[in-house]
Formats: C-alpha cells, sequence, structure tokens
C-alpha cells in the first residue's frame, strides 16, 4: 500500500498530466483555422480541410466596373467574397477561392457600356474563361472534386457555363456554373421588393434600388449614402438604371437572404445529383 503522502503526489500529477492535456487539447482548437477562405490558409491547412472532407470550392466572380456616384468600383468584389463565404459556411465542408476581379466589360477601344466610365476594367472574354478554367483545374489537381463559378454580374454568366464544359471534358473533377447565384437578385429578390411596394423604374437594373440596397446590406462602406439623389438623378447617361433614393440596408437584406438560401439549395442538389451518377466523388 502506498503512504498517504505519495498517493497525494500520484494525485497530482495526475490532476497536472489532466490539466495540460485540457490545455494543450484548447491550444489546438484555437489554433484550428476557422476561416473558410482559401487564401487566409497555409497549404498544409487547406490540405487537412481536402483529407477531411472539404472538397467542395466556390469560385466568386465579380468586376470592377462604375456603378454611378454612389457605389464604389469594386461593389461585385466586395459581395462576391462575402455571399460565396456565408454560402460556403452554410453548406459546411467548403471553401472560397479568391475573387475573379477582372472579367469581360465590353471594348476598350472604342469604350463602350460601362467602359466609358473612369475605372471600368475589361479583359477579353477568352482571357477570362481561361482564367476561370486554370482556376477549376489548380483546385482539382489538389483534391478538390467539385468547383462552382458564383458570378455576381450578369454579363458573363455565359462565359462561366463555357469554361465549366471544357473543364468537364478533361474530367479531372466536377465544375459548375451556379447561375442561380445571380438569378436570385433578378426574379425573388426583385419580386420580394415589389411586394413592398417598389416598382421596376425604382428597383432598376444597375445602381438602382436593389443593386444599392444588396451592397449596404453587405458592406456600408461601399455606398455613399450622401449621394444617393445624385444617383437617382444621373440617369443611364450617368449610368444608372433605376432610383437608389430610398435603398436600405434592411431591403438589401431580402437579397442577401435569398441569394444565400438559393445558392445552397442548389449547390447541395447539384452535389447530390454527382453523387449518385459518380459515386466515386461522394461528397
Amino acid at each position: 500500500m502506498l503512504h498517504p503522502h505519495y498517493r497525494r503526489r500520484r494525485k497530482a500529477l495526475a490532476a497536472a498530466i489532466l490539466a495540460w492535456t485540457l490545455a494543450a487539447s484548447g491550444l489546438a482548437a484555437a489554433r484550428e483555422p476557422a476561416s473558410v477562405y482559401v487564401e487566409d490558409l497555409t497549404s498544409p491547412e487547406l490540405q487537412a480541410r481536402i483529407v477531411k472532407g472539404a472538397t467542395t470550392v466556390l469560385v466568386p466572380i465579380g468586376g470592377l466596373e462604375q456603378s454611378g456616384p454612389h457605389i464604389a468600383l469594386g461593389k461585385h468584389n466586395v459581395r462576391a467574397r462575402l455571399l460565396a463565404g456565408r454560402i460556403a459556411q452554410s453548406l459546411g465542408n467548403t471553401l472560397v477561392a479568391p475573387v475573379v476581379a477582372y472579367v469581360p466589360e465590353g471594348s476598350i477601344t472604342p469604350p463602350s457600356g460601362h467602359m466609358r466610365f473612369a475605372g471600368t476594367v475589361s479583359v477579353p472574354e477568352s482571357a477570362f474563361e481561361a482564367v476561370l478554367e486554370a482556376t477549376a483545374r489548380s483546385f482539382c489537381r489538389h483534391g478538390i472534386r467539385e468547383v462552382f463559378f458564383l458570378g455576381d454580374h450578369g454579363g458573363y454568366q455565359k462565359n462561366e457555363e463555357k469554361a465549366a464544359v471544357r473543364v468537364n471534358r478533361i474530367g479531372d473533377c466536377r465544375v459548375h456554373a451556379l447561375l442561380g447565384y445571380y438569378e436570385a437578385t433578378q426574379t425573388s429578390y426583385v419580386a420580394e421588393l415589389k411586394r413592398r411596394g417598389h416598382g421596376d423604374a425604382e428597383i432598376g437594373l444597375h445602381a438602382g434600388l436593389a443593386d444599392t440596397s444588396l451592397s449596404l446590406a453587405l458592406d456600408p462602406a461601399l455606398v455613399r449614402t450622401e449621394l444617393l439623389t445624385a444617383g437617382a438623378k444621373a440617369g443611364k447617361g450617368g449610368g444608372v438604371s433605376g432610383d437608389p433614393t430610398r435603398a436600405t440596408a434592411a431591403l438589401g437584406q431580402l437579397g442577401v437572404e435569398r441569394i444565400v438560401a438559393e445558392s445552397v439549395a442548389a449547390i447541395r442538389a447539384q452535389l447530390a445529383k454527382d453523387a449518385t451518377e459518380n459515386p466515386s466523388r461522394k461528397p
């Protein structure tokens, strides 16, 4: 039988070991990267995520274009990144690639469309599609099984589809142009605004009530609220389609909720379909 003194020492040692183990476990948990954004991770951290089942990557696509006198040039880049992050968090086991910021915006010479305004940057469609293809194939090379393009701008949706088709022909993994991400801003979001008494002329197609409200909801710094009236007066000649005067973050949140919910549902449906068609790719 151990002397009481040694029993006390053994209990104290066991307690110390337990405390150290718990502390080490807590430290490891604290160091576990929580971000869904690939660019926040180290290469080993990313590889560990993939091994643990994070085999889906979202590629947010933005653009640098004018949006009248009241919205910052980088609105699409900011919105695409934030929305992709929320979608990834809702899905689980999903990562977000850096934003593809340079996109087709029309002719540079002579300038057309948004290129008539300072700050807009346009790249050839072929270059844009090549970037999307290479991005998807790069992720596939390292163990990603499903890639989804999330385009925040309507003008290049067809280019996303073309790039996805070409990668899928190679068969490295499955690539999808998630058209529902953008369609939500033009359908269910607009319908919700109309139910609240806003008409088409006010909602607009570019830098109007819908566009401005969505920007306010995601990052208020994107919008110069003191210039909303100036935006309304600018009209199409000033790069605005719609009336942003009554734009609010609360109205924009309606759009955020629909974009996230509809994108999550569409991605889950596609993942389930792919798993059925090819069990080896089951997420």
